[in-house]
C-alpha cells in the first residue's frame, strides 16, 4: 500500500533509546498495579493539595472500594461511570473499577443533558461515582436512565482533618447539595469504604476483556464508545513509557482531565509505572498550576494547548525556577506554531513536545522525540510497533511523499471497535487499518503534519482548502488571539463551498469592518485566493470541548 509508507523511515530517526519493536507483557492494569505496590509501597503516588498518597494507601483504600463495587451487585464488565475532577477518588475509583472486573466510562461535567442521557444509557452504567459540585447533574437525568447507584464525594475528601474542617466551615472548599433520588441509591465515597476490607481485591481478567469504554465527540450523530482492550490499553503504556523513557522516578503534572481518553491513559501510565503525579482538580485554576510547579518542581507538565496559553499570559508562570522541568507535552488539539516559540522561551529550548491520538487508538499513535529533534507543528513519529500511511480520500490510493491522505494506522493499540455499532466499527477499521478521518501529509524524515479533519476539508470549486493551515495562517495576524475556519455552503454555486473564518481578536482590537479589511488584505497576501473567507465574523470566544478543543460543528451552527 505505497512504499514510501512501508519504509518507515521514522524508524531512522528514533532516539536511540527506543527500539522499532517491544515485547508485550501479558499483564492487565490490576496485575500492573499489583507489582508497583510490592515494589514501591511506601513511595508517593499522588499528591492532592498538600497531602501525599502512597501506593499502599491507594491499594488499600481502592481494596475498600472494590470490595463496596462487588457487595452491591456488580459484576465482571459491568460499567460504572466516572463524573469527576481530578480527585483521590477518581484515581482510586480507576483502580478498584479494573480490580473488581468492571469497565469505567469517562462522565465530562461538561455534557448537556441529553448527552449525559445518552452515555450512561448507550453504555449501560450500572454505578456513577460522581462529586457534590457536579450531582445535580447526574441528578438531572436520573429519572430517564438506569443506573441503580451513586456514590458521590467531595472536594475535601483526604484533606488532613484541620484543613478539610476549616476549609469548609470558612467555605474555601466548594460544596455541592447531595439529596435522595427516587429509585436510586445515594451514597457518600466515604461512607461507601468504611468498614469494607483492605484486602486484596483481584478479579481475573484476561488481556481480551475490555478495560475502558471511552466515547469519541460524536462530530455527525450521538457519540460511540469505543472498547478499549486491556491488551490495546497495556501495549499502549509500554508503546509510550519506551517512547518517552518514562520510569518509576518519573514525577508529572497533567491538568488532562480523568474523564477525558488523555488524562485516563496519562494517569494509568503514571500509576503502573511507580510514578508521582500532581492532582489538578480545575484545570482553569492556573494559579494552582503554577503553585504547585513551585513547591513540587515536576519533571513535566502535560496540558492541553489552551491551558498552556493561559500559563503563558501570567507573569508568575515565566518567573519559576524551571531548571528541573525535563519537558512540557501537548496533546488533544492543535498548538499553533506561533506559541511553541514562545513557550520554549520560558521553559526552555527543546523541552515541547506535541503528540498524536484518538479515543479510538487507546490513545497515542505519533509523538515527537524525547531527546532527538523535534520539527515544530508535527506531530512526530508513529510509535513502535505503529504503522501510519496516508491515503488520498479522492483516489483511495497512497498518497505520494509531502502530499496530503488520511491517516490509516496499524498497531496494537487498536480498540476493538465501537460498543453495538458494528456498520461504523466496519467503516472505522478496514483490514486491521483504522481511518482516523485526520488529513496529514508526512516528509522525508517519517515526521506527520496534521493538514486538516477530512470532514472540516473545504471544496472551493473543487480546489481543496485544508482549514487547519488557514487556522494557523490567521492566527499569526498581530490582532487574532485565536481563529478558526470552516465551510459554508455557497449560494452561488451548488454543491461547493465558501471558507468563513471565526475570529476572537486580542484585547484592544476593534471588532470593525476597518479590522476585517485589514486581516482580509494580511490573508490575500498570504495565501491562495480560493482560500481567502468570503465570511468573517469576530466572537468573544469559540466553542471548545472539554480539553480545549474548537468544536467546529458548533461554529456550522452559529455561522450558517
Amino acid at each position: 500500500m505505497g512504499d514510501i509508507y512501508a519504509e518507515k523511515p521514522w524508524l531512522k530517526h528514533y532516539d536511540k533509546h527506543v527500539p522499532p519493536t517491544l515485547k508485550y507483557e501479558d499483564k492487565t492494569f490490576a496485575e500492573q498495579f499489583r507489582e508497583i505496590v510490592e515494589k514501591y509501597p511506601d513511595k508517593t503516588a499522588i499528591v492532592y493539595m498538600g497531602r501525599n498518597l502512597t501506593y499502599r494507601q491507594l491499594d488499600e483504600l481502592s481494596n475498600q472500594l472494590a470490595q463496596y463495587l462487588i457487595k452491591i451487585g456488580l459484576k465482571p464488565d459491568d460499567v460504572v461511570g466516572l463524573h469527576m475532577p481530578n480527585i483521590p477518588a477518581n484515581y482510586l475509583s480507576i483502580i478498584a473499577v479494573q480490580k473488581a472486573g468492571c469497565v469505567s466510562t469517562g462522565l465530562s461535567p461538561l455534557l448537556t443533558p441529553k448527552e449525559m442521557e445518552h452515555q450512561i444509557n448507550d453504555s449501560g452504567a450500572k454505578v456513577i461515582m460522581t462529586v457534590d459540585l457536579l450531582f445535580e447533574k447526574i441528578a438531572e437525568v436520573a429519572d430517564k436512565t438506569k443506573f441503580s447507584t451513586v456514590v458521590v464525594s467531595e472536594i475535601a475528601d483526604f484533606l488532613p482533618g484541620v484543613k478539610r474542617f476549616l476549609g469548609k466551615l470558612l467555605k474555601k472548599i466548594p460544596t455541592g447539595e447531595v439529596r435522595d433520588l427516587p429509585g436510586k441509591k445515594v451514597v457518600r465515597f466515604m461512607e461507601a469504604i468504611q468498614g469494607m476490607s483492605r484486602d486484596r481485591v483481584a478479579v481475573k481478567r484476561t488481556m481480551d476483556d475490555m478495560i475502558f469504554m471511552m466515547y469519541t465527540g460524536g462530530t455527525t450523530g450521538p457519540s460511540k464508545g469505543a472498547i478499549l482492550t486491556q491488551r490495546s490499553v497495556m501495549s499502549n503504556r509500554q508503546q509510550t513509557l519506551a517512547y518517552l523513557d518514562i520510569g518509576p522516578e518519573f514525577f508529572a503534572l497533567s491538568a488532562f482531565p480523568l474523564f477525558h481518553i488523555a488524562g485516563l491513559f496519562f494517569g494509568s501510565c503514571c500509576l503502573t509505572v511507580g510514578a508521582s503525579q500532581i492532582c489538578v482538580p480545575n484545570p482553569r485554576d492556573t494559579d494552582f498550576i503554577i503553585k504547585m510547579i513551585k513547591t513540587y518542581k515536576p519533571g513535566a507538565v502535560v496540558n492541553v494547548p489552551t491551558v498552556f496559553f493561559e500559563l503563558m499570559k501570567k507573569p508568575e508562570f515565566k518567573e519559576l525556577d524551571l531548571s528541573k522541568l525535563l519537558w512540557c507535552l501537548s496533546a488533544a488539539a492543535p498548538f499553533p506554531p506561533d506559541y511553541i516559540g514562545e513557550l520554549e522561551s520560558i521553559i526552555g529550548e527543546s523541552k515541547f513536545i506535541e503528540l498524536y491520538g484518538m479515543t479510538e487508538t487507546s490513545p497515542v499513535t505519533c509523538c515527537n522525540p524525547r531527546y532527538g529533534k523535534k520539527k515544530p507543528t508535527s506531530i512526530g513519529m508513529p510509535l513502535p510497533d505503529t504503522e501510519f500511511k496516508l491515503i488520498d480520500p479522492e483516489t483511495g490510493q497512497p498518497a505520494k511523499l509531502g502530499e496530503p491522505g488520511e491517516i490509516a494506522v496499524r498497531g496494537p493499540q487498536l480498540m476493538r471497535g465501537y460498543f453495538n455499532k458494528p456498520e461504523e466499527t466496519a467503516n472505522a477499521l478496514r483490514d486491521g487499518w483504522m481511518f482516523t478521518g485526520d488529513v496529514a501529509r508526512m516528509d522525508e524524515d517519517g515526521y506527520f503534519y496534521i493538514v486538516d479533519r477530512v470532514k472540516d476539508m473545504v471544496i472551493v470549486s473543487g480546489f481543496k482548502v485544508f482549514t487547519r493551515e488557514l487556522d494557523d495562517v490567521l492566527m499569526k495576524h498581530p490582532d487574532v488571539q485565536v481563529a478558526a475556519s470552516i465551510g459554508i455552503p455557497d449560494p452561488d454555486r451548488p454543491g461547493s463551498e465558501r471558507v468563513a473564518a471565526a475570529v476572537v481578536l486580542k484585547p484592544g482590537a476593534d471588532k470593525s469592518n476597518a479590522e476585517k479589511e485589514l486581516i482580509l488584505k494580511y490573508l490575500k497576501d498570504s495565501v491562495a485566493p480560493y482560500k481567502v473567507p468570503k465570511v468573517i465574523e469576530f466572537m468573544d470566544e469559540l466553542p471548545t470541548s472539554g480539553v480545549g478543543k474548537v468544536l467546529k460543528r458548533e461554529l456550522k451552527k452559529k455561522m450558517t
